[in-house]
């Protein structure tokens, strides 16, 4: 039977080089300018808005040079998600009653509102899955790390645990690919050993829910097992919360990264404005 290949199919947390100019921008105006996107996509009040964040999209894929088809392997583990998603907005969309009916399924009704609110919301959530893939994998963790403390850094003023979030972010970011491939090596164990994965059908949620529970507990104590040995080789290294510490890496920019900048920030203002116009 066949067991999904997870390593491959999840993208965020995977770094990809491929030496393009994404690649080499100052991370920190690389991740500024990714927030920004995200949140122009996710505040985003219409269809058109959503399409045109979706094409910047493809376009950053293109110049990051990433294979378009392996920036769409990390929808596959949301695609019932975005399929559940789709049909809830559609069928009960709050504002459907003053909207034109399209048609009628059942005791369900589908109408113009729904549809697109339906339609918009899959296409949001396409457009923050390739952002993010984009942003994870065209910047190293180690990158991504400083940007966050180095934009964090002004909360030092109140006291915030600026790198301690820093480092919690980037070992979250870290172990989710390495959480895909323990979890795929338990699916073919378990699969050796006459568990079913691969016979119930995709609208057998509960079965296929079902069929995940001998990997949830060996994944978990996995996960506890690599946190504890995580926390001895960092009290080994003699890592100290809340200490002062300088840092190695110097993040530089240079004229491209205000561009870029400059380009999410127009995108944007268009995305978010766009009904307005």
């Amino acid at each position: 039977m066949p067991i999904p290949e997870l390593s491959r199919r999840i993208t965020i947390g995977q770094y990809l080089p491929t030496g393009s100019v994404i690649h080499r921008m100052d991370a920190r105006y690389k991740l500024a300018t990714f927030v920004l996107v995200v949140l122009a996509s996710a505040f985003g009040p219409t269809l058109v808005g959503n399409l045109i964040m979706l094409m910047f999209s493809v376009v950053l894929l293109a110049v990051s040079r990433i294979p378009l088809r392996y920036g769409l392997s990390g929808i596959r583990p949301a695609l019932w998600i975005l399929v559940v998603l789709f049909l809830l907005e559609m069928f009960f969309y709050a504002g459907a009653g003053h909207s034109r009916v399209l048609a009628h399924v059942g005791p369900l009704t589908v109408t113009a509102g729904g549809l697109t609110v339906a339609v918009l919301s899959v296409v949001r959530f396409v457009d923050i899955v390739f952002l993010i893939s984009v942003l994870t994998l065209s910047t190293t963790l180690s990158d991504l790390s400083h940007a966050v403390e180095s934009l964090l850094r002004p909360l030092h003023v109140v006291r915030f645990p600026v790198h301690e979030s820093a480092l919690i972010l980037t070992i979250a970011l870290r172990f989710v690919p390495t959480f895909a491939e323990e979890a795929e090596k338990l699916m073919k164990a378990q699969a050796s050993r006459g568990a079913d994965f691969g016979t119930a059908r995709p609208w057998q949620v509960w079965q296929r829910t079902k069929s995940m529970f001998p990997i949830l507990l060996p994944l978990f104590l996995s996960a506890m097992h690599r946190a504890e040995d995580l926390v001895f080789a960092m009290e080994a290294r003699g890592y100290v919360p809340g200490a002062e510490r300088t840092s190695y890496v110097e993040l530089k920019s240079s004229a491209r990264d205000l561009w870029l900048l400059a380009i999410a920030l127009a995108v944007s203002a268009l995305v978010v404005f766009a009904g307005r116009l």
